[in-house]
């Protein structure tokens, strides 16, 4: 297996098991403002990666990231799965030819990501969504990448950034989502896709190191 590939399966297999582990809180933090629901939506989607990925098919990273994107699309609930499919959908195509993905590839994946959720979900950057904290993060991780740190320390600069930008969607006005329709309530708590996608980030960040692999 190429090195690639093996990154590729442990930052899958690392935010699937994040996802399922922190269903509690993520549905605890939608539950303020929103249906309560996007943990349950999200555990449900990732437990069915976690237990089919050995019998996952694929040849390479595109194809990880094309097949967990099925996965989600159909076992995830509500408005998540179309989302949070449309993003690994969107990444496994920027990375269809790049097998050895570089640290630029890998912020191309991200870029399409943030494309597709903003075309899937009609929101953008200050609408109070994952974004909020998935473009900065996304940001900070290219400038280190640009800044000459290596992947681990990048990593950990996006995952500080990604907390940081997720604290600060509290008391921000949600414009999308059924948060959307409790207006200025909404700006008593912080994101929960933003806030998972901290999380998410905190714990690929924490899983990365040189022998990970």
């Amino acid at each position: 297996m190429s090195e690639g590939l093996a990154r590729t399966e442990l930052v899958v297999r690392t935010i699937a098991q994040t996802a399922v582990a922190n269903e509690k809180y993520f549905g605890d933090l939608d539950a303020v403002v929103g249906d309560g629901d996007f943990g349950y939506s999200l555990a449900r989607g990732f437990e069915i990666v976690l237990s089919d990925f050995d019998e996952l098919e694929y040849d390479d990273v595109g194809g990880l990231l094309k097949k967990t994107a099925l996965v989600l699309t159909k076992r995830i609930g509500g408005t998540s799965g179309p989302i949070w499919g449309t993003a690994f959908l969107r990444a496994s195509t920027a990375l269809k030819e790049h097998p050895e993905p570089s640290s630029a590839d890998a912020v191309a994946a991200l870029r399409a990501a943030i494309e597709g959720i903003k075309a899937r979900g009609s929101a953008d950057l200050g609408d109070k969504t994952l974004l909020d904290a998935l473009i900065p993060a996304t940001d900070r991780l290219e400038q280190a990448f640009a800044d000459g740190a290596a992947p681990a320390d990048a990593l950990a600069a996006a995952a500080v950034t990604a907390r940081e930008s997720a604290d600060a969607t509290n008391g921000m006005l949600a414009q999308r989502g059924r948060a959307s329709y409790t207006g200025e309530r909404s700006r008593d708590s912080p994101d929960a896709g933003a806030v998972a996608v901290a999380v998410l980030f905190e714990r690929v960040s924490s899983e990365w190191s040189p022998t990970s692999v």
